[in-house]
């Protein structure tokens, strides 16, 4: 009876499936679906912006401060973008493996080529990123240092799997490295587009196209009557490829403008998952980028 017992439980530790070693919060969809990419079953993740959420207006929730309560590891886009909801849910976490400083406060942009750092701000400039730029998640170089950075902290954390962690990095950069150039085999460069908001300007600089001019006359200030005329007289001049907008940002006002010119409107996603088939980052890229031509 006891050998039979014995076996029952050798058969349970085997058949049993491994316990994730690590707990992870990420802010943004992106960021866990890369933490997914490279952690597999090896992580737990959290995140704790829907796809569907404006990610400039995201408010703390007990939900969020408890998921921090658990983590071993936040990881964030950092340029300020979390600032309205992150440090409170830091302090409020007591979690002191999340602090500023501590292994576990990963500020994915610390890796980053960021672009727009801007040397004074002030009110009237508008909603203004003083840091640079946050939106580089449409940049596939930059997630990749992200990648890199992502998965010697993860093999740090959980020094057993270390192997696992850059094991999982390398495919992630070959499959990146083999879609790039696809990506960059499309005809983009030197095409002019209308944007809604300045959300894709490290993938303009990545695959050479441009914007002559933004729907908002200054970031996070809805467009004006006299600034939309204005545009409209500036789209007639340099007779841009399309408006751009993403399911959070000025569908119904790039449609209006679309009707008094005669320009496109192409809606993007604003990160994985935001729209239908763009599940992770791979699907993300080939949606935004094929949208282009």
């Amino acid at each position: 009876m006891r050998k039979l017992l014995f076996c029952f439980i050798l058969l349970g530790a085997i058949t049993r499936p491994a316990l994730a070693e690590v707990n992870v919060v990420a802010t943004l969809p992106w960021i866990g679906s890369l933490a997914k990419e490279l952690g597999k079953d090896k992580i737990n993740v959290t995140v704790l912006v829907k796809p569907s959420q404006d990610p400039h207006v995201i408010e703390a929730k007990p939900s969020m401060i408890l998921a921090a309560r658990k983590a071993d590891i936040i990881m964030y886009d950092g340029l300020d973008l979390e600032i309205g909801y992150l440090p409170l849910i830091l302090e409020s976490s007591r979690n002191p493996k999340l602090m500023p400083g501590k292994t576990g406060n990963f500020d994915c942009s610390q890796f980053v080529k960021v672009i727009e750092k801007q040397t004074t701000v002030d009110r009237s400039m508008g909603d203004v990123h003083p840091l640079g730029n946050p939106h580089y998640h449409f940049s596939p170089s930059n997630v990749l240092r992200v990648a890199d950075g992502m998965a010697r902290l993860l093999a740090e954390a959980d020094q057993a799997n270390a192997g696992f962690y850059q094991a999982n990095y390398k495919a992630f950069a070959d499959h990146l490295r083999e879609k790039e150039k696809t990506w960059h085999s499309l005809p983009l460069a030197g095409k002019k587009f209308i944007a809604y908001h300045k959300l894709f300007e490290y993938l303009a600089d990545e695959f050479g196209f441009q914007f002559i001019g933004y729907m908002e006359p200054k970031p996070g200030i809805p467009p004006s009557a006299a600034h939309i005329e204005e545009l409209i007289e500036e789209m007639k001049r340099s007779k841009p490829e399309a408006i751009l907008v993403t399911p959070a940002y000025g569908i119904q006002e790039a449609e209006s403008l679309s009707k008094k010119t005669g320009t496109k409107v192409v809606v993007l996603p604003q990160d994985v998952g935001s729209m239908p088939g763009t599940d992770d980052l791979f699907s993300f890229w080939d949606k935004v980028i094929t949208s282009l031509q």
